[in-house]
C-alpha cells in the first residue's frame, strides 16, 4: 500500500455469529477426523439457520464420527443453549448431513502428484513425499510491522475486541449477552504509518429485558456504558495508539438486538474469510479454510504464505510483505511465486522471490510436514482447527500456530547480503 494518508476499516466477530458457527462446526468435524485417522480428507460445509443445521460435502476416512454429536456439542461450547441461545438450541435444532466421498478423480492427483504420477511404487509409501495440491488456485499471505504479531493494526484491535467481548459473556461481567456480536475499528494512516482510532464500532446480541429495562433507548446506554468499561477500555489499556477525544464510538447503532446468531441470520462456512485473514488490507485468493483437510493448499499454502511473509519482515528485509502463491490440481509444485513488499524492501522483489524458492519448500507435502498440520489436532487433545476458526487464522498469540514462527529470519537475512548491505 502506497505511503499516503487515509481511512482504512477492518471488522471482526464473535464465536456466536452464524457464519462463524458454521466454521467452528465444520473445523470440528475436521479435528475429529484428522484426531482418528490423520489422512483423512474432508471437505465440510456447514450452513445454519432458524431451527436447522445442514452439513455437506466430501469425506474419505478410515474411522466413523457422530456428525451430529460434533455438530450439537460446537453448538453448546458456543453458548446457543437454553435462554442463553435467544430460540437457537443445540438440544432442539435439526441436524442434518449430506456426505459423499472424496471424488475418486480428484484424490487420483492428491496422491500422488504429477511429477511422480510414473512412479509405481504404492500410494500409502509415497503419499507423504509426492501428493499434489488438491485444487488449482492462488493464495496470499501477507504480514506488516505495525503490530508485535505483524499484523495490520485494524483487523487486530478488531479481533481484540471481538475476543474481550465473548470474554465479557463468558465470564459473566455483565449478565445480558448472548453469543452474536460484531466489532469494527477504523484507523486514521499519515504516510502509510498508523497514527489514531477513528471510529470503533460493537454490536452485541443482547436480552430483551437489562437490568428490568425494556425501554430500548435506556437499554442501548447500558450497553455503551459497560462495552466501554468491560470491552473497549480494557483492549485499549496496553496499546500504543489509543482513542482519543475526537474518535467516534457506534455502540449498538441500530439498536435492539435480541434475535441474533442462527435464528436471525443465515449461517454459511467461510462467508468471513477476511475476517479469517488480513480484514481485508491484503489480497485473498478466495478459498476458504474451515472444514478442509491439509492436502487442499487454499488452507495450507495460505498459511505458508503467511509464514514466508512473517518471516521476511521479521527479518527486517521489507516493512510490509505479501507473498502469492499458485497451483496447479494435481501439481506439486507451485506454478508461481510471487513477492511484493510495496516498495519497502531492502532488496529487490524479484531477489527476494528468489530466495524465498531456496529456502521454502512450498509443496504441499512440505507444508504439511513443516507444520504438521495432520498431527495438530491430537496433540491438542482434538480441538485446534475449531480453534482458529474464530478470531482469525494468522496473527494468533493466544495458542502455539506453527505459521506465525520466525525461526526463518535470521537465514533469510544471512541469504539477502548477496544482494545488497542489509
Amino acid at each position: 500500500m502506497a505511503l499516503k494518508n487515509f481511512l482504512f476499516t477492518s471488522e471482526s466477530v464473535t464465536e456466536g455469529h452464524p457464519d462463524k458457527v458454521c466454521d467452528q462446526i465444520s473445523d470440528a468435524i475436521l479435528d475429529v477426523f484428522l484426531t482418528k485417522d490423520p489422512t483423512s480428507r474432508v471437505a465440510a460445509e456447514t450452513t445454519a439457520t432458524t431451527g436447522m443445521v445442514l452439513v455437506s460435502g466430501e469425506i474419505s476416512s478410515s474411522c466413523y464420527v457422530d456428525i451430529p454429536s460434533v455438530v450439537r456439542e460446537t453448538i453448546k461450547r458456543i453458548g446457543y443453549k437454553g435462554d442463553e441461545g435467544g430460540g437457537f438450541d443445540y438440544k432442539t435444532c435439526a441436524v442434518l448431513t449430506s456426505i459423499d466421498e472424496q471424488s475418486t478423480d480428484i484424490a487420483g492427483g492428491v496422491n500422488k502428484a504429477l511429477e511422480t504420477r510414473n512412479d509405481v511404487s504404492s500410494t500409502s509409501k509415497t503419499e507423504t513425499v509426492n501428493i499434489g495440491a488438491g485444487d488449482q488456485g492462488i493464495m496470499f499471505g501477507y504480514a506488516c510491522d505495525e503490530t508485535k504479531e505483524f499484523m495490520p493494526l485494524p483487523i487486530s484491535l478488531a479481533h481484540r475486541l471481538a475476543y474481550r467481548l465473548a470474554e465479557v459473556r463468558k465470564e459473566k461481567l455483565v449478565n445480558y449477552l448472548r453469543p452474536d456480536g460484531k466489532t469494527q475499528v477504523t484507523v486514521e494512516y499519515e504516510n502509510g504509518e498508523p497514527k489514531r482510532i477513528d471510529t470503533i464500532v460493537i454490536s452485541t446480541q443482547h436480552d430483551p429485558e437489562i437490568n428490568g429495562e425494556t425501554d430500548n433507548q435506556k437499554i442501548q446506554a447500558i450497553i455503551k456504558e459497560d462495552m466501554m468499561k468491560y470491552v473497549v477500555d480494557e483492549v485499549f489499556k496496553d496499546e500504543k495508539i489509543k482513542p482519543d477525544s475526537t474518535t467516534k464510538y457506534y455502540i449498538n447503532p441500530s439498536g435492539r438486538f435480541v434475535i441474533g446468531g442462527p435464528q436471525g441470520d443465515a449461517g454459511l462456512t467461510g462467508r468471513k474469510i477476511i475476517v479469517d485473514t488480513y480484514g481485508g488490507y491484503a489480497r485473498h485468493g478466495g478459498g476458504a479454510f474451515s472444514g478442509k483437510d491439509p492436502t487442499k493448499v487454499d488452507r495450507s499454502a495460505a498459511y505458508a504464505a503467511r509464514w514466508v511473509a512473517k518471516n521476511i519482515v521479521a527479518a527486517g528485509l521489507a516493512k510490509q510483505c505479501e507473498i502469492e502463491l499458485a497451483y496447479a490440481i494435481g501439481l506439486a509444485e507451485p506454478v508461481s511465486v510471487l513477492v511484493d513488499t510495496f516498495g519497502t524492501g531492502k532488496i529487490d522483489d524479484e531477489e527476494l522471490a528468489k530466495i524465498v524458492k531456496t529456502h521454502f519448500d512450498l509443496r504441499p507435502a512440505a507444508i504439511i510436514k513443516q507444520f504438521e498440520l495432520r498431527e495438530l489436532p491430537s496433540k491438542f487433545n482434538g480441538k485446534f482447527y475449531q480453534k482458529l476458526a474464530a478470531y482469525g487464522h494468522m496473527g494468533r498469540c493466544d495458542f502455539y500456530v506453527p505459521w506465525e514462527e520466525v525461526q526463518m529470519a535470521d537465514k533469510l537475512k544471512e541469504a539477502a547480503k548477496q544482494f545488497a548491505t542489509v
